[in-house]
């Protein structure tokens, strides 16, 4: 599916509120509460009748005018009517299934997911509030369908699953979603701009933007996108979780982060391209590598169908190297040696991270759960950077390959 409408264009409109003194940017509103002209509003925006569209705010944990203007670009991003940026993208993930849950309640979720989501579901939300997951592979619609039960509230899935890249048929799943009258909720941390998940379906989606949409890797940071009254019900103030529970976004973060959207589509193609030119070399060599851009990737027709094209597959890519004591020395290499990237957790940096997923962002995992995820332990998650050329980066990747005896020396010269 090829947008053609560029959705950067959409929130063109909402960087046209200028600051105080005429600033091209926006001014930071950094008031941790708000006056009012007339004592009357001062109820009204207590019981819900006025609020930050009718350019009334309360207090910085309810709105703020400069988090609030960064949620709407959010939504514009995601296509969505709202937005509410948070603290972090597992407060927007917390937030959004506390605003569709109560206790008894029960969860269909993808079972490859991020392991702080993962734990989440799995472990704290029963524990803490009666509601409870039921795991499924995601891409298996019938076991999705199974799954529901009459006291099901939401369909949970990542866009692209963390780590294994398997792509969520987001259409089918909207529709087996709202067929049973719920909602389907989309983690989008891995796709900005490569897809939207609310113009394929989703209902709700949510983000790290603490990754790609930042892109320094300084900053954390989420946000939640949906429908104006959905946004309302998580700021309410009897009952809002996000409200109540307090994950404000602090407004010098929120304007920092808007500086940022406007060369989200640069570094998102940067990251794209560079992952798909690595991506090509290591399977040339036969190695097991997995990203959607490959013709093998058992969901490349279906990323053809659903991205935005100009952006390319993702930054992400894996390499199984069969076991982690592999893993953790080509790593080292990698880092340690050759300089090709770092050694850390997380994605969307300018430079590459790598990390053994299984003994790090997947490990609240059992084992078995592992498996049945398909993750292995030597399985090494690449968030590829855009720093350096492409040859001097494969340069070192490949002489960490060859020092470690994954790849035999010359064997790359053979086959080119």
């Amino acid at each position: 599916m090829n947008n053609k409408r560029d959705p950067i264009e959409d929130l063109a409109h909402l960087r046209h509120e200028f600051g105080e003194h005429g600033g091209v940017n926006m001014s930071i509103e950094a008031s941790t509460t708000f006056t009012v002209i007339d004592p009357k509003t001062m109820p009204d925006l207590f019981e819900g009748r006025k609020g930050p569209a009718k350019g009334c705010y309360l207090y910085g944990r309810h709105f703020n005018p400069t988090v609030f203007n960064l949620g709407r670009q959010m939504a514009a991003l995601a296509g969505t009517e709202a937005g509410y940026c948070t603290a972090s993208g597992m407060a927007a993930i917390s937030g959004a299934i506390l605003g569709l849950c109560n206790a008894g309640d029960e969860i269909v979720a993808s079972n490859t997911i991020y392991g702080g989501s993962y734990a989440l579901l799995h472990d704290f939300l029963p524990a803490k509030a009666r509601i409870r997951t039921t795991f499924v592979d995601i891409t298996d619609l019938d076991a999705v369908t199974n799954a529901i039960t009459a006291r099901t509230k939401l369909v949970f899935t990542e866009s692209i699953s963390n780590p294994t890249l398997r792509l969520a048929n987001m259409p089918r799943l909207a529709a087996i979603a709202h067929e049973r009258g719920m909602p389907l909720v989309v983690d989008n941390t891995f796709s900005p701009l490569l897809l939207r998940p609310a113009t394929l379906g989703a209902d709700i989606v949510v983000h790290s933007i603490t990754k790609f949409i930042s892109g320094a890797s300084d900053v954390i940071a989420g946000a939640v996108c949906g429908s104006e009254s959905f946004i309302g019900q998580l700021m309410d103030l009897h009952m809002g979780p996000l409200m109540l529970l307090g994950p404000t976004m602090d407004p010098h973060v929120a304007a920092n982060v808007s500086l940022r959207i406007p060369h989200l589509p640069l570094r998102m193609a940067a990251h794209g391209e560079r992952a798909l030119q690595l991506s090509r070399r290591l399977d040339a060599l036969g190695l097991n590598v997995s990203y959607p851009g490959l013709p093998q990737h058992p969901d490349h027709e279906l990323f053809n169908e659903l991205r935005s094209s100009e952006y390319g597959y993702g930054g992400v890519l894996t390499l199984d190297v069969g076991d982690a004591e592999t893993a953790n020395e080509l790593m080292s290499h990698l880092q340690n040696e050759q300089r090709f990237g770092y050694l850390a957790v997380s994605l969307g940096y300018f430079d590459t991270l790598m990390s053994c997923s299984g003994s790090s962002t997947s490990s609240e995992l059992s084992d078995d759960d592992k498996a049945a995820a398909g993750i292995s332990p030597g399985l090494v998650r690449m968030a590829v950077g855009y720093t350096g050329t492409l040859e001097q980066r494969w340069g070192q990747l490949l002489a960490a390959l060859e020092d470690t005896g994954i790849v035999k020396a010359g064997k790359a010269q053979a086959r080119t």
